[in-house]
């Protein structure tokens, strides 16, 4: 909506922010470095309002933690729009000149009180509108999200109901303000930008546009379909089912990283090829036909895109090792073998001349302008004098005119019940990274972290008989892993917590695959689970074992 999920705003905005609200993002365990541009604005006396079903570092920093039951972000923001509305803290002036469909916002949001939001929510209604009142008085206000606002099956809703908040309040092209989605892992901006998505080619030009697809055909000398591609949870449907009979998988281990992965690893046995591209043995690569070696951040040559849009190079430490090669090199040695004749590129330096010359978002950026600029740039940058933007939207919404989403709450894929009375949400810690296919080698982390953990509410934990440290079984209607009992007032009652670290016990054969319907993405955040004591295996004794032993032992040969 505001730039195909990246930050309105630039990272170095946050320490001169007035106020952050937090959102679906633990973002000191998550993001570390943003995190320490949110704790020097907290230190320079910005105000902090934070919405996470656990009580985080974070919460525990904040002036305000609405502490929602995971799944219910439409109720919590929608009355929150309610109350900027009636109490008139709307930016009507900005809204009249900047935007459409508001009318239709504001009618919806009047069935959305805090008093009604309570009940579903479990925020206090006063707190909702002090929350309100905070956000749409203060000028330098961000919002900061993650994937606990996208990993839901009305992720999509989540977000706009976001937008719906930063149009009302004319917060949008404010420095220190805006929407900021925080990206989850290393260069996945980057990634996206140059078209790693099924619906775009590089710079979010639409693959059905056909003005677009032509122009790509001709710089590729190849012909190109006219319809979207699949998103990544299709894709594991269909493997699932048997339809899908290739895949590359490149620096990524799904094994660990997919929702309700034990369908993935049934897809996966019946795949009928698999490449996978990674400088690591992982889950994944035990699935593989052929493993690529590639190279690591220090072994190429390339640039990095972050969460603000910040473009930034990358150079080459060190040679990749045996028979490795840097990414680049591999992919087109792959084509050329596949029949597609790509060109010999000599550097990434070329590559990237070629994708700016055919997107507008990253046109006025090169290796060569890259290497005189330490900081980066961030796009749009449209020619070789364009500065960069560090904040987007300053002259009003790139797209003319920002459009209101009116939004209806619906209730997540899977809710508890008697047979699965807790909801699970994962997520990821400080010491380890995604799937930890790195950071587990390394035993500082591992030290810190050896095994898989839940964190469970001291009344649950009682009710269940559950002591702290204890080892205990979690079932979902997907799969059962087991993990330590961590006891703890982080979570709500009836909720727990678990890291998606753990290749021996992986959380991601608990969680819910149905995703979001305009993304896809799996609902990691809400899944129905129970929880049960592990029980103690009887000894065998001497005796009882050679008594079962000996019709094998006297039987004739």
């Amino acid at each position: 909506m505001f730039g195909a999920g990246a930050m309105t705003n630039s990272i170095p905005e946050i320490r001169d922010t007035d106020l952050m609200f937090v959102i679906g993002s633990n973002t000191t365990e998550a993001h570390p470095i943003i995190a320490m541009e949110m704790k020097r604005a907290r230190q320079a006396g910005a105000r902090l309002i934070v919405a996470d079903p656990r009580k985080i570092w974070m919460a525990e920093q904040a002036d305000l933690h609405l502490q929602l039951r995971p799944g219910t972000d439409v109720w919590l923001l929608s009355a929150m729009a309610h109350v900027i509305i009636n109490e008139n803290l709307h930016d009507q002036a900005f809204i009249d000149a900047n935007t459409e469909g508001f009318e239709a916002v504001k009618e919806r949001v009047q069935q959305y009180s805090p008093d009604e939001a309570e009940k579903i929510t479990g925020v206090p209604a006063e707190d909702i509108r002090t929350a309100a009142r905070m956000y749409a008085t203060t000028r330098k206000a961000g919002i900061y999200y993650t994937l606990g606002i996208t990993e839901h099956t009305h992720g999509t809703d989540n977000v706009y109901c976001l937008a719906n908040l930063v149009l009302m309040t004319g917060h949008l092209g404010v420095r220190s303000a805006g929407m900021n989605p925080l990206r989850g892992q290393n260069n996945v901006q980057g990634a996206n930008d140059a078209g790693a998505t099924p619906m775009y080619y590089p710079g979010y030009q639409p693959v059905t546009d056909d003005e677009v697809r032509k122009k790509f055909e001709a710089a590729w000398n190849v012909p190109l379909s006219p319809d979207d591609g699949l998103n990544l949870n299709v894709m594991m449907k269909c493997l699932a089912k048997g339809t899908l009979k290739g895949m590359y998988v490149m620096g990524e281990d799904i094994v660990i990283s997919e929702p309700n992965v034990s369908q993935v690893e049934l897809g996966l046995n019946e795949c009928e090829f698999l490449i996978c591209q990674e400088i690591f043995h992982n889950e994944t690569t035990r699935f593989a036909d052929v493993v690529f070696p590639a190279s690591c951040f220090a072994e190429k040559d390339g640039v990095f895109a972050n969460s603000d849009r910040r473009v930034q190079r990358v150079r080459k430490a060190v040679d990749p090792p045996g028979n490795a090669k840097e990414d680049w090199k591999i992919l087109i040695e792959f084509a050329q073998a596949s029949g597609y004749d790509m060109p010999d590129y000599a550097n990434p330096g070329e590559i990237f001349d070629e994708m700016a010359s055919l997107t507008p978002k990253v046109a006025g950026i090169s290796h060569q302008r890259l290497e005189e600029r330490i900081e980066g740039l961030q796009w749009p940058c449209t020619d070789s004098e364009h500065p960069g933007t560090p904040t987007l939207h300053v002259d009003g919404p790139l797209i003319g005119k920002a459009q209101f989403q009116a939004v209806d709450y619906r209730p997540s894929a899977e809710l508890p019940d008697d047979d699965f009375p807790l909801v699970l949400s994962t997520g990821r810690t400080l010491y380890h990274y995604n799937s930890a296919t790195q950071t587990r080698r390394d035993p500082g982390p591992s030290i810190k972290q050896r095994q898989n953990f839940i964190e469970i509410n001291r009344k649950n934990a009682k009710m269940l008989g559950i002591e702290h440290g204890e080892t205990v079984r979690i079932i979902s209607r997907r799969g059962a892993i087991e993990a330590e009992a961590w006891i703890t007032p982080r979570v709500r009652f009836g909720c727990i917590w678990m890291p998606m670290h753990f290749a021996e016990s992986r959380a991601n054969l608990l969680t819910n695959d149905a995703g979001d319907s305009v993304t896809g993405t799996g609902e990691y955040k809400v899944c129905a689970v129970k929880i049960e004591k592990i029980k103690p295996t009887s000894p065998v004794s001497i005796a009882s074992a050679v008594d079962q032993l000996a019709p094998v032992l006297n039987k004739p040969m």
